[in-house]
């Protein structure tokens, strides 16, 4: 065998020894081969020196936590290794393009919470829903009731009543009407 098919070979079952034992010095000789390797790399692709290193220890965190994920039957190594590697600076160059929201886009901003006036108009309009739904004939309230305050589709509603969905619409119908004729403009 040539020295570098040994080579191939023996970083391989370093990375084995990690897997099955947590083997620490297999660790060590593995990140002494390939840590100056892959900051060369990274530097390669743009990173800086600081980013570099950086990226090394993460790259090499991510070999000692996932050593067992490596199958030597798919690829070489030093191929496991660079994949990691070249992922991880991928990932560092979408989260430098993704840019910061900012605090004052007025997207971001949350509703305005309603005035004192808006929440007592609020509250004298579901007073009169409620007064006109109980004027309502018994049918009729009841799909308005499973409908709305229960939120159940249609098709339940005739399913739990036993009745066509037609008949359910129907009804939804006849009510709307009469709620609006009570409340006026503040259902609209």
């Amino acid at each position: 065998m040539t020295s570098v098919a040994v080579e191939g070979e023996a970083l391989a079952d370093l990375v084995l020894a990690i897997a099955q034992r947590r083997d620490q010095s297999a660790f060590v000789a593995l990140f002494e081969h390939f840590a100056p390797r892959v900051k060369g790399f990274l530097m390669r692709q743009g990173a800086a020196d600081t980013e570099a290193e950086d990226l090394v220890q993460d790259v090499m965190l991510t070999v000692w936590r996932k050593a067992s994920q490596f199958d030597p039957a798919k690829a070489a190594v030093s191929t496991w290794i660079f994949t990691i590697a070249r992922n991880r600076r991928i990932d560092v160059l979408r989260r430098e393009r993704r840019p910061e929201p900012d605090a004052d886009d007025p997207l971001l901003a949350g509703e305005p919470e309603p005035s004192a006036e808006a929440h007592l108009s609020g509250a004298q309009v579901q007073a009169r829903m409620r007064e006109a739904i109980a004027t309502l004939p018994a049918d009729q309230a009841q799909v308005v009731t499973l409908s709305f305050y229960e939120d159940m589709a249609h098709s339940e509603i005739a399913e739990r009543l036993g009745i066509p969905l037609g008949t359910v619409k129907s009804r939804l119908r006849l009510a709307f009407r009469k709620v609006k004729a009570q409340v006026g403009d503040a259902f609209a």
